[in-house]
């Protein structure tokens, strides 16, 4: 294998088990399983490549991909699904919500990310911003408002640093961003997205107030989460992407 193209045809089936004409033209990336498997059940799909690692599901010319957690996985899964060539990527993500305002469950629509983890330099210069397509943040939009849901929109502070809710220190650099959230992947996604030519957005859910000692994230934290409002986070990634794939709307607006 010589070139990016010959790595990338290889890999994306090796990491999924899927061959590069099944999987769709528009996807979901997710960190949790949990998100292929309601996926799957939503749509009457399989889920595919549970021994392999990164699990998926296809359905509607739609493909949820479960990559793992962290901005170097970020990075490899755009470069990988950039093998196929895809319409539009949709990230439903988790995140730390920084503000007073903010409660677990929310939504948050990213109109940009703080790239502090280091992984998007090695692809596109710091100066570069991390910015999502405008049209596919807008259909994710119209989403949440055809599910009688409302939103935040604001920047998303993007780090590599998993253990940082007991460091004062940076909490108060964290004000300092005025970020909305906080999460791992996000600015890598948009910013790799960039790189390789694809349209990039993000949805993400309040899923812990790292801010406070009583918002850090626990296993009832996350449970209570999941339960409640998952399944109404999988649903509007879903019908956004239907509503892009459907009406042929486009959303490659950036001029690469």
């Amino acid at each position: 294998m010589k070139t990016k193209a010959d790595i990338i045809n290889n890999w994306l089936p090796r990491y999924t088990g899927k061959s590069l004409d099944t999987f769709g033209k528009y996807f979901l990336l997710t960190n949790f399983v949990y998100y292929v498997e309601l996926f799957a059940q939503i749509n009457n799909s399989e889920v595919e490549g549970r021994d392999k690692n990164w699990p998926s599901s296809t359905a509607d010319g739609i493909t949820i991909i479960c990559f793992g957690m962290g901005s170097p996985n970020a990075a490899t899964v755009m470069d990988l699904v950039s093998a196929v060539e895809p319409e539009a990527v949709l990230f439903l993500g988790k995140c730390g919500g920084l503000k007073k305002k903010n409660t677990l469950g929310d939504l948050i629509l990213p109109i940009a990310a703080i790239r502090s983890e280091g992984t998007s330099n090695d692809y596109l210069p710091l100066e570069v911003p991390a910015l999502p397509a405008f049209q596919l943040q807008s259909a994710i939009s119209a989403s949440i408002t055809r599910h009688n849901k409302e939103y935040w929109t604001g920047t998303v502070y993007t780090t590599n640093r998993r253990v940082w809710e007991y460091d004062d220190r940076f909490k108060k650099y964290l004000v300092k961003t005025r970020a909305m959230a906080i999460d791992m992947e996000t600015a890598t996604i948009f910013t790799v997205g960039f790189a390789n030519e694809i349209p990039t957005g993000a949805l993400l859910l309040v899923s812990d107030q790292p801010m406070i000692s009583t918002g850090i994230k626990t296993s009832a934290i996350d449970k209570n989460v999941t339960d409640k409002f998952v399944e109404m986070h999988l649903k509007i990634g879903i019908d956004a992407l239907r509503e892009i794939k459907n009406n042929g709307i486009s959303v490659k607006h950036l001029r690469f």
